[in-house]
């Protein structure tokens, strides 16, 4: 396979797995912006420092209109992880490549693509059609891995496709789990009760589970281990370290490149370190320090891998 093809294709899961990411968060903190909580009122600061690259200032001026927050999460062309400039991206990358992707998934990229270039989408953003719009956008991203998943053979570019998504998904669910985080200044023994946490959960599809499966009245360390060492919950970023693991075995046995000892190493480090932590090593480093690391570990191997696969310099 061409190192061109297997970067489109590890960009355009990327690109798709944000994209769906974005929208599940845009729709629970537009449910959640309509209710003044038990902790005031609803502000999208958060959001828009985790999708936005806007000053404070700006910010501060539109953290408290759901509108604007939407156009410019959902829109602006200036935002390079607004969800139109994310899906361009994506859908540049399968242009590229159609004959290595089905038929089914390029008419799911393109309708997607479409979708989000409608002239019409911005009139709903603003009114009362705001959230099946994002709803049904969200469909949209959830057919399209369904498409993928049915129609893509399983060969080399599944592989990377996967790893693309899961290094996404591994660290949208750090930012999003630092963020709330954040707001008890991580603090594990700072208790709150579940409804300080439901934006985290409903942003990560895990509120449900939550409550089914965690019983005791530790709340905030039940949230902190289903983020991130629920190993049987598809969000958490354990979960996504060890489908990283299973496609990188596949590309790297097929391959058989002069670094595979040294990336075997280095995603080991990075899966261990994270599989094999509890709340008193992370107490020891800080939370805040830990969910960084995390992430960052991630990225950097996500780099390390377009080097010695996509030819990047």
């Amino acid at each position: 396979m061409l190192s061109r093809v297997a970067d489109s294709m590890f960009w355009m899961n990327r690109y798709i797995e944000r994209a769906e990411g974005l929208l599940r968060v845009l729709l629970t903190n537009y449910v959640l912006s309509l209710d003044k909580g038990p902790y005031g009122v609803h502000s999208w600061k958060p959001v828009l420092e985790l999708f936005g690259n806007l000053s404070a200032e700006e910010i501060n001026q539109i953290e408290y209109s759901s509108t604007d927050t939407l156009k410019y999460l959902v829109i602006n062309r200036n935002n390079h992880n607004s969800l139109r400039s994310l899906i361009n991206k994506a859908r540049e990358n399968a242009r590229g490549m159609q004959d290595h992707i089905t038929k089914e998934v390029w008419e799911e990229v393109n309708q997607l693509y479409h979708t989000v270039n409608h002239p019409g989408l911005e009139k709903k953003l603003s009114g009362a059609d705001a959230l099946p719009t994002i709803g049904n956008l969200l469909k949209q991203c959830l057919t399209y891995v369904g498409v993928t998943d049915t129609t893509m053979p399983r060969g080399m570019g599944w592989d990377f496709m996967n790893i693309g998504r899961y290094i996404e998904r591994g660290v949208l669910t750090s930012d999003i789990t630092f963020k709330q985080f954040q707001q008890i200044n991580f603090d594990l023994d700072d208790e709150k009760d579940i409804l300080f946490w439901r934006n985290l959960l409903l942003s990560l599809s895990g509120y449900e589970l939550h409550m089914k499966y965690y019983s005791s009245n530790a709340t905030n360390s039940n949230v902190l281990h289903q983020a991130v060492f629920n190993q049987y919950f598809p969000r958490s970023v354990v979960y996504s370290l060890e489908r990283m693991e299973k496609y990188l075995m596949n590309v790297l046995d097929e391959n058989d490149p002069p670094q595979k000892q040294m990336m075997l190493r280095e995603f080991g480090r990075i899966h261990s370190r994270v599989k094999y932590a509890d709340e008193t090593s992370i107490k020891q480093v800080t939370l805040q320090y830990f969910l960084q690391e995390s992430k960052q570990d991630m990225l950097k191997f996500s780099h390390v891998l377009g080097q010695q696969f996509f030819s990047y310099a």
